[in-house]
């Protein structure tokens, strides 16, 4: 036994440096994915029934394993929405995991439980949801969606008895996430989709619906608007939107899994004008946040109705109900019961850093957007396809093919540059491949998009 805690020792050391080693570094080692077969002949079998040792497996995992994966944080990372957790949210996930808490009830978990409500508050404030609205983090935007549908529908089917049995319908533009639909699968429902290019309208909401029959048009119980699309970074008519909704009895949510963070920045805090008309929020702040994955987070205007979709009921869950256990229940909100307190690393690193160097950093990866702009513009070669919104870039290489666009990504994701990968907008009418920027990192530099646009030369 003393000798198993000298190995636990020596590797958790081993552990430390590696991890301290990793958050220090502002320019890590960008991975190079390579086979599974690649990967086997390297590593070998590692699951056994005498085990390789904790040394060894680490080992593995910091000379070969890790370095074929691609760093999210890079600052050359630039597809999809990257993310960039800070140096003290990513220390003190380390901690989360250590403490070992069971985030569901207060009864278990009211000390992580606090910490994440102290972050949750930070959140409601910013988007101007009325007094009472609260909520809960989640894996994802994808949970997060899920569990703001289950309460839409819900709360729908709870205003007629006839609607019990109904299967509902909800509407969403063609832009919205994948998750939304996906997620409208889930709950076996049908889903109405819009045909926009940009944001979408009260206006195109109602003539898509009024094409429905008066039957169809009952059966609406959730629109769901978008606040900054991953591709484009497209905000919709929130204000025009919430007001419609209000007046057809729908109920609004708002998808900002990416963009909604960007509430924090002055600079375009009123592109998002409206947002408090809606009845549930999606933001991730393992996006734009700086958090860890995973890390997701829906907001409720009136949490009581998420409450009453979601509340799991059984005889060994009734002592978490006692009046001496009082408490906020995270697993009332949401679609998960067992969940751990991933809300803490934000709530460290708000702590750590202030709200202020949160709005500070946003506003750094929107700056980093216009830089971009303005190199692209420079460049003949080059040419944006649509004006960037909040940390978005859209812009076409002149002349290149689907597959140019392909090769010149795993190109330089092979040569351990850069990761940019390619999406699809309309240009001069017509569908096209295009290039993509999203900047989250705030140790991104207009060093790093200069020689990136060079590549494309």
């Amino acid at each position: 036994m003393h000798k198993i805690d000298i190995d636990v020792v020596d590797m958790t050391l081993d552990v430390m440096k590696y991890v301290i080693g990793r958050i220090t570094k502002t320019h890590p080692e960008l991975g190079i994915p390579i086979s599974e077969q690649e990967l086997r002949e390297r590593i070998g079998q590692t699951i056994s029934a005498k085990g390789i040792g904790g040394q060894k497996a680490f080992e593995l995992f910091r000379e070969v394993l890790v370095k074929h994966t691609v760093p999210i944080d890079h600052p050359r990372n630039l597809a999809f929405v990257p993310a960039a957790p800070t140096r003290a949210a990513i220390m003190f996930d380390l901690v989360t995991s250590a403490s070992s808490i069971h985030g569901a009830y207060w009864m278990e978990g009211a000390g992580g439980i606090y910490c994440e409500n102290e972050a949750m508050q930070w959140l409601v404030s910013l988007t101007g949801l009325p007094q009472g609205a609260f909520g809960v983090f989640t894996s994802g935007g994808t949970a997060a969606n899920l569990s703001a549908l289950v309460a839409a529908r819900h709360d729908w089917r709870t205003r007629s008895k006839e609607r019990m049995s109904q299967r509902g319908l909800m509407v969403c533009s063609n832009h919205a996430h994948a998750s939304v639909k996906a997620m409208a699968q889930v709950i076996d429902a049908d889903v109405l989709s819009i045909d926009c290019y940009g944001a979408m309208s009260p206006h195109q909401v109602i003539e898509a619906v009024n094409r429905l029959s008066a039957e169809d048009q009952d059966r609406i119980f959730a629109l769901v608007v978008t606040a900054g699309t991953t591709n484009a970074g497209i905000i919709d008519d929130l204000r025009g939107c919430g007001e419609l909704c209000a007046e057809k009895s729908w109920w609004m949510h708002v998808d900002g899994a990416y963009g909604g963070a960007a509430l924090a920045a002055p600079s375009v805090r009123h592109l998002f004008e409206g947002i408090e008309w809606a009845d549930s929020i999606t933001i991730d702040p393992h996006k734009w946040l700086f958090a860890p994955y995973d890390c997701g987070a829906v907001l409720y205007k009136d949490p009581q109705k998420a409450k009453a979709a979601h509340t799991q009921e059984g005889n060994y869950l009734a002592i978490f109900n006692e009046p001496q256990f009082t408490g906020f229940n995270p697993a009332d909100y949401q679609i998960q019961l067992t969940r751990r307190v991933r809300g803490l690393p934000l709530w460290f690193s708000l702590a750590m850093h202030g709200t202020d160097r949160y709005s500070q950093a946003i506003e750094q990866g929107i700056a980093l957007a216009g830089m971009a702009v303005s190199a692209i513009e420079k460049r003949p070669y080059l040419r944006v396809t649509r004006p960037s919104s909040l940390s978005v870039v859209l812009f076409e290489r002149i002349g290149w093919s689907d597959q140019q666009y392909s090769q010149w990504t795993y190109e330089q994701l092979a040569r351990g540059f850069a990761l940019v990968a390619p999406t699809k907008d309309l240009v001069d009418g017509a569908w096209k491949t295009v290039a993509r920027f999203c900047f989250i990192s705030i140790d991104t530099t207009i060093e790093d998009i200069e020689s990136i646009l060079d590549t494309l030369e």
